[in-house]
């Protein structure tokens, strides 16, 4: 097997952990969406919390959850033909039954999100600044001219260009990294405490999405947010979470600290998405490794483990019992759900033969 490239981990420390409590905590999460076929397990029995002032980032292929998860914490899933288990803390209260009317009370001022795509965020015609000032009048109470002037001062923190002459401009005369940097604007606006960003690089071009990530990171060190990262690229949270949670069919199949992540990986599934990010070193045209296989049918889920089809080192055992998430015995808070983690005597039998 081709050694797997090497991804250094960034030394942000536990400075969240020390000056700021639990912010959020998600206890045995579930999500089921009805469906003509039956229903969709879309998230199945998640747990995590996050501090004030840290990163986690949630990472798996299309289809695993990961934005699902999201929304329901957020509140933001239909409430109809869905059905939502387990329960959520944010700030010790539990917000896991929240009418609409009660979410929208959080939104903007305690939970916000940046989209995956701008232009699904933004309303085509209506100009840039009447979208920021409005949530500003509407939640904080502001008149037009000192929401104007805070619009501006957010135009100005995520690095848009001519702030003023942007705020009487419509979306689509910006180009795509600038959409997504006055959608942050318009998620940051009233101060949130968590922000969510799912996926806020994905149709921007690599130089553009480095430029997102490190805006991310400045506001939320000057807001001292807590923040969950969702993405499909480990290279992604790598150096900009302080935990990595990688889900796979609706479950989490590893849950650690990024360094120990990246430096002692065990599951097979997370050792796939490592090994399927382009490398530097490779020659032109070299063939990406793609993850043979497709996801299960979360309609009718796999007796065993979930990836086992794809999976390079699973038995018979794998194919019938369901692994469950354990800690590392040398790595305190390294959690993964798999029979035969990557380095040990079976996995290695089988990556020799491959």
């Amino acid at each position: 097997m081709n050694d797997r490239p090497v991804i250094e981990p960034a030394d942000r420390g536990i400075v969240g952990a020390s000056r700021g409590g639990e912010l959020l905590a998600v206890e045995d999460l579930t999500v089921s969406f009805d469906t003509p076929r039956g229903s969709v397990h879309a998230v199945q029995g998640l747990s995590f919390t996050l501090q004030r002032g840290r990163t986690i980032g949630i990472v798996g292929e299309s289809g695993s959850g990961k934005s699902v998860t999201s929304k329901a914490i957020m509140g933001l899933l239909p409430r109809s033909g869905v059905t939502v288990g387990g329960t959520i803390t944010y700030e010790g209260r539990d917000i896991s039954s929240l009418s609409q009317d009660g979410y929208r009370e959080l939104w903007g001022s305690e939970l916000a999100m940046v989209f995956q795509d701008p232009m699904t965020s933004l309303n085509p015609v209506m100009k840039i600044g009447k979208q920021i000032t409005e949530s500003l009048q509407i939640k904080l109470g502001m008149d037009r001219q000192n929401a104007k002037e805070t619009a501006i001062q957010l135009l100005t923190a995520v690095k848009i260009p001519a702030p003023e002459k942007r705020f009487g401009e419509y979306p689509g005369k910006l180009s795509g990294g600038m959409r997504q940097r006055v959608v942050i604007a318009m998620a940051l606006a009233c101060g949130p405490k968590l922000l969510f960003a799912d996926e806020p690089t994905t149709a921007l071009d690599v130089t553009v999405q480095a430029q997102i990530l490190d805006l991310l990171a400045e506001q939320q060190a000057t807001r001292f947010m807590g923040m969950v990262l969702v993405t499909h690229d480990l290279g992604v949270v790598a150096g900009r979470a302080d935990d990595i949670a990688v889900m796979y069919a609706g479950r989490i199949v590893e849950h650690a600290p990024a360094a120990s992540l990246f430096t002692n990986l065990q599951h097979p599934y997370t050792e796939a998405l490592l090994n399927s990010i382009p490398r530097l070193e490779y020659p032109s045209h070299t063939r990406l490794q793609a993850i043979a296989g497709r996801p299960p049918d979360l309609v009718r889920p796999p007796e065993g483990c979930a990836f086992a089809a794809r999976c390079n080192y699973a038995d018979d055992r794998c194919r019938t019992e369901q692994p469950m998430l354990s800690e590392h015995p040398q790595a305190p808070g390294h959690l993964f759900a798999c029979h035969h983690p990557v380095g040990t005597p079976v996995s290695l039998s089988a990556g020799a033969a491959i």
